[in-house]
């Protein structure tokens, strides 16, 4: 009989292959009955996931996540995009943005952070994607947003005030580096020179400001 679910690791989390062809109630069941029987392996994790082999919708997809959730003990932190173009031009940004800084230690994270969701590391992060309202991200290093913070970033957890937060499009519910906070307040129209322009907050004096990201800037950051 034809596997229609199949699950595989890979160094982000989560591979769940599925049928094209199956309808999509019995690729629901399938998974609760994979999950539900390897829940033993999985014993509270943080993971991510990333669906493969059939083209899902928003509700399709948050359908599953809710699956496996019920269904073990795992807490899906993120779903990741298989989106090889975006991957290469997340990269080509990283290289223009973040010239040799932040990939030298630290978790690199590919996948969206949805609402709800939290992504928690010891160190530095990258996530190769965006951060959605209602998600956050925690590190006790700094935090690297390859797309759109409009969620919440916490750098600094361990209390060092050197730490920052970049993003590619920089448009933030809050933002906390150390123990000092920084919300979102009403903004004038983004001029259209600097949409896209890369920005960086960081600590100066008690405050946290944004400006964007340039090399002059880059040079006088400290790396942790």
């Amino acid at each position: 009989m034809k596997q229609t679910v199949m699950i595989k690791g890979n160094a982000y989390g989560l591979v769940v292959m599925l049928d094209k062809e199956a309808p999509f109630e019995d690729i629901l069941k399938e998974v609760a009955v994979k999950f539900r029987d390897s829940a033993k392996f999985f014993k509270n994790a943080k993971m991510a996931v990333s669906f493969e082999g059939r083209k899902l919708s928003p509700e399709e997809q948050q359908q599953l996540i809710e699956t496996i959730t019920d269904n073990s003990t795992i807490t899906v932190v993120c779903v990741l995009d298989k989106d090889e173009e975006n991957e290469r031009r997340f990269k080509k940004k990283l290289e223009e943005a973040v010239t040799g800084s932040a990939t030298g230690s630290g978790q690199f994270y590919k996948g969206t952070l949805r609402s709800g969701q939290v992504f928690e590391s010891e160190s530095s992060v990258i996530i190769l994607g965006d951060v959605n309202p209602g998600a956050r991200v925690v590190a006790k290093g700094n935090v690297v947003v390859l797309g759109a913070l409009r969620g919440t970033a916490f750098a600094g957890l361990s209390g060092n005030e050197q730490a920052f937060v970049v993003a590619l499009e920089m448009a933030p519910t809050q933002i906390r580096i150390a123990d000092t906070i920084a919300r979102s307040a009403d903004r004038p129209p983004v001029k259209p020179d600097s949409a896209d322009q890369p920005k960086i907050a960081y600590i100066e004096n008690g405050n946290i400001y944004i400006e964007p990201l340039c090399k002059e800037v880059i040079n006088d950051i400290h790396l942790i």
